[in-house]
């Protein structure tokens, strides 16, 4: 992806190394578990991490940034990455006689405190429909490509785009109405619900590349393999492969490999908003 030298977002929140919720993790073990907690059945294991913390001394000393290391080389990469879906959406939305708000996003380091409570680094990246921020702790993108196989810059960038998706479905009220279901669901019944949420943020991940590449030109050879490989590689069949040797779809909540591939895929192909009614389509089960 060409992203250097080009527009960075300003609706960035760096919160790395401060004190909004970071703790020190009394055991490398806990983390471990609590990690493996989310990626495999996809449970929050904050709690988890907030009992460690509990025990913890907080640790708010601010560490120095060299704007030359390879971490903030990732903090300019990461702005470049929401600005293009800033720009991208609010064309979207302009279309459709809406208004895009922008999201904004917060690095951090271990654990913050979002408008949607408590989290840790265990979560990986997420969005909260609470604050509308997207958050993340950089040392993710390392166990994207070490731990899971997904290399490249632009596996990185879909992850930031799946979760910018989150926000436009804050925004045009899909969220809401999932969350109203879940009320009324079995756990069995809303982790199907759950799903079919992720697979159209994934779709929307893909509307968002369709534009990167026809609009800002900016994509280089590779880089939908490299976001298609990391749709693959973190599907919940393929985790729970990994973590359990089997495979149960009652727990699936983010899709299949093949289901995020199959979204994504569309979403880059077609470019068409209307197309990604992943609640209704039974192409991919």
């Amino acid at each position: 992806m060409q992203w250097f030298g080009r527009r960075e977002s300003d609706n960035v929140e760096d919160d790395r190394g401060g004190g909004g919720g970071r703790f020190a993790l009394g055991g490398g073990i806990v983390s471990i578990v609590a990690i493996a907690i989310y990626y495999f059945t996809g449970i929050d294991a904050s709690q988890l991490l907030n009992q460690v913390a509990s025990n913890t001394q907080p640790r708010t000393e601010q560490r120095a940034k060299d704007p030359n290391a390879p971490e903030e080389k990732q903090v300019q990469f990461v702005k470049v990455v929401l600005a293009d879906t800033e720009d991208i959406w609010t064309k979207l939305f302009n279309e459709m006689g809406k208004t895009y708000d922008k999201p904004r996003m917060v690095l951090f380091t271990d654990a913050i405190q979002s408008g949607c409570g408590n989290a840790s680094s265990a979560t990986g990246p997420f969005y909260c429909p609470a604050d509308a921020k997207v958050y993340i702790d950089l040392s993710f993108y390392d166990e994207l490509q070490n731990r899971f196989g997904a290399s490249g810059d632009f596996a990185q960038a879909y992850v930031i785009a799946h979760e910018v998706g989150h926000h436009v479905q804050n925004l045009l009220g899909t969220s809401a109405k999932v969350d109203q279901a879940r009320r009324r669901l079995s756990e069995k019944q809303y982790n199907k619900l759950s799903v079919k949420l992720e697979l159209q943020a994934d779709f929307y991940a893909g509307v968002w590349a369709h534009y990167e590449q026809n609009l800002k030109n900016v994509l280089d050879p590779g880089d939908i393999e490299e976001a298609l490989n990391a749709a693959n590689a973190i599907g919940d069949d393929r985790l729970q492969k990994q973590a359990q040797g089997h495979v149960e779809p009652d727990s699936f909540t983010h899709g299949t490999s093949a289901q995020r591939m199959y979204w994504f895929k569309k979403g880059y192909e077609t470019g068409d908003v209307s197309q990604g009614d992943t609640f209704a389509s039974g192409e991919v089960e």
